[in-house]
């Protein structure tokens, strides 16, 4: 036998084994294929896949098309729903070179009324992965593009608090391919979810070339979102270009949504542009309220580190001080004023919590490790229903659970207040430390509703440097240790308030027919030590032309109770004066000024009895002679410090800087 020969049995042999299996499906069909694509899904993922009608193929290379009817497939018996797939109809292309390399790849998937139930359980078992266990993540589907006309997908991960069903369908009366609408109900990571909204026909699931148009309107418990725009890649999010709108209740909600922790705050609603590509994100050139105060700026999300990076500036034209509340451990919209709530009649017994003026809102640093943070804030006007306040300049920092205030720079009554805030929340309790420092602060504008002109004081200077611990501005400055100082420089003080301190009941008299003046205010200085808790005061002085006066005594932060002591020495012979002691007690929100009631009575039993031997001895107990001229500023405040201290908590020791 020839080669000629043998090479053409070889080919005839070829083409009738081509020719056979051409011939089986020409007379047949391709329903063969059901059962053994049946058996080899449940040998192969334990669930069973059940083709009831028609199974069709259109083979090309590289890619072929298949078509099947009436199609099931199971869940694992640990999903709460029978099927996670079942569908009229299932067309599938299939990418045939990753098949051969044992990857299944769907570049396009169109299902007709299609049943979808998605579920992810604990141990990471997730009913969409295909091997035995449900746990490995290459053990997947990879579809490119979804077509769907009308259906019903579910979702449920009952660890993470979700359960979510959303209906699907093309518009009535549109032509095929048109788009397609949704509606969506449910809990979102334990908050309920109402959504709607539509999209083109394709779901470009896995498509980084095909931008999808997206409208959506959502409600997650008392957040709304408003979407329009165009979204690259629906399991990936690769892009976005969309405008979105924002409105809640707080912004701390946002944190089941975002999965990034914003401060708590009062109602809020924003608007703008937002933009992502590869790891950032960017909310562009947004304006809107957050309680009563305006904001607009940029806001820019990194997500390519440990935790997301968060930056922004932001600008405000009126900013509420009410609405920065949280950040001191303050309600939302409200800072606290006014005492409220009856004080114990025992002075040593503690004081009521509603009776406090000092912040006690503890903050929330759980979330803090959540995201690193760098936020710049200015802020032309704020509004404060007690403090003149103007140019806000600050920037807040967040970086492994420490937060930090520098610079925090504002206008105060005409003056400038500078800080600088450290709190630590990686530590248990929260650790704080504080230094502010103000400079040529206004008392009469500090103070706008006194009875003082506009040039009765001059300028207040003062500085702070406290640390403490706790879960609130309270608590820290109940537990602070450090030192306070503020010193009153030049201008002029009502006479009458003077003459009034120091028990000058003649002057007091006289001032009232004639009128206030004003009298040169020379110095006055608060010095104080702060140990646990506690402000011991090292120098208290208050000296003007007529009348010095001198203080002892503390207060203590924790109970937010007053102790102080202040003596008077005039500078001009008084002919009838009580020349009493004023103490000060009470709380911070209920301070209670009185003389010493004994020594004055005292004063008056004496006078009495000079009065029963000569009328013009009755004068003299109440008579203050006075000290003469004006004494050194400087010796007035060593002479302070050399004072007995009262008031001092037992068992404390002495206040560090004496």
């Amino acid at each position: 036998m020839t080669w000629s020969r043998i090479l053409k049995w070889i080919a005839g042999i070829s083409f009738a084994l081509l020719l056979l299996p051409v011939l089986g499906v020409a007379l047949v069909g391709w329903n063969w294929l059901r059962a053994p694509i049946e058996r080899l899904t449940l040998e192969k993922t334990g669930r069973a896949l059940s083709i009831a009608g028609d199974f069709t193929v259109d083979f090309a290379w590289p890619q072929s098309r298949l078509r099947a009817t009436a199609v099931t497939f199971a869940n694992p018996a640990w999903a709460r729903e029978k099927h996670m797939v079942a569908a009229e109809a299932v067309e599938v292309v299939i990418d045939l070179p990753q098949l051969l390399d044992r990857n299944i790849v769907f570049p396009e998937l169109r299902l007709q009324r299609p049943v979808i139930f998605l579920e992810q359980a604990s141990g990471g078992r997730k009913n969409w992965l295909l091997d035995l266990e449900q746990q490995d993540e290459e053990a997947r589907i990879t579809i490119g593009r979804l077509m769907l006309d009308q259906g019903l997908l579910g979702y449920d991960d009952l660890p993470g608090k979700t359960s979510i069903r959303a209906e699907l369908s093309t518009p009535q009366g549109a032509a095929a391919g048109s788009g397609l609408n949704f509606t969506a109900h449910g809990n979102y990571r334990g908050q309920p979810l109402l959504a709607h909204g539509n999209g083109g026909p394709v779901l470009a699931l896995r498509d980084e070339s095909a931008p999808y148009p997206l409208q959506v309107e959502l409600s997650m418990g008392r957040t709304t979102v408003k979407a329009a725009g165009n979204v690259t890649s629906l399991l990936k999010l690769s892009a976005l270009d969309i405008r979105l709108a924002l409105r809640g209740a707080s912004l701390d909600q946002l944190f089941p949504l975002l999965g990034m922790v914003f401060p708590k705050t009062g109602a809020y609603a924003t608007e703008g542009h937002l933009v992502h590509s590869g790891q950032r994100w960017r909310y562009e050139k947004f304006s809107g309220r957050i309680g009563q105060s305006d904001i607009a700026g940029t806001l820019a999300v990194e997500t390519g580190g440990k935790r997301p990076a968060l930056t922004a500036a932001l600008v405000s034209r009126r900013l509420d001080l009410a609405d920065l509340g949280p950040l001191i451990g303050v309600q939302p919209g409200r800072l606290q004023t006014a005492q409220e709530a009856a004080l114990p009649a025992d002075s040593a017994a503690p004081t009521p919590r509603r009776a406090r003026v000092l912040p006690d809102l503890p903050f929330s640093t759980g979330r803090w490790a959540s995201v690193d943070a760098d936020v710049s804030l200015k802020a032309a006007s704020l509004h404060s229903e007690s403090l003149p306040l103007e140019n806000l300049d600050t920037r807040l920092r967040l970086r492994d659970s420490v937060l930090t205030l520098d610079p925090l720079d504002f206008g105060i009554a005409g003056g400038h207040l500078g800080a600088v805030i450290t709190l630590d929340g990686s530590k248990e309790p929260l650790q704080a430390h504080a230094k502010l420092r103000a400079r040529k602060v206004l008392i009469a504008k500090l103070f706008p509703q006194a009875e003082l002109s506009e040039r009765s004081i001059g300028q207040i200077n003062g500085e702070f440097d406290l640390s403490g611990t706790g879960s609130s501005v309270g608590r820290m400055l109940a537990t602070s240790n450090g030192k306070l100082g503020l010193v009153i420089v030049g201008g002029e003080i009502s006479r009458l308030m003077m003459e009034k301190a120091g028990l000058h009941l003649w002057e007091i008299l006289q001032l009232n027919i004639t009128g206030d003046k004003l009298v040169k205010l020379r110095c006055a200085v608060a010095d104080f030590a702060v140990q646990d808790g506690t402000m011991q005061s090292r120098a208290l002085v208050f000296d003007t032309s007529v009348t010095t006066i001198l203080g002892t005594g503390s207060i203590d932060l924790a109970q937010e109770k007053l102790d102080l002591t202040l003596n008077q020495k005039t500078k001009s012979t008084s002919p009838l004066a009580l020349r009493s002691p004023i103490h000060v007690r009470g709380t911070l929100a209920q301070p209670e000024v009185g003389v010493d009631k004994r020594l004055v009575a005292a004063r008056a039993l004496g006078a009495i009895a000079l009065g029963m031997v000569n009328p013009l001895l009755a004068l003299i107990p109440l008579v203050d002679a006075g000290p003469g001229a004006d004494s050194d500023c400087r010796q007035l405040v060593s002479a302070a410090r050399a004072l007995p201290r009262t008031g001092q908590r037992p068992g404390r020791g002495t206040a560090p800087g004496r």
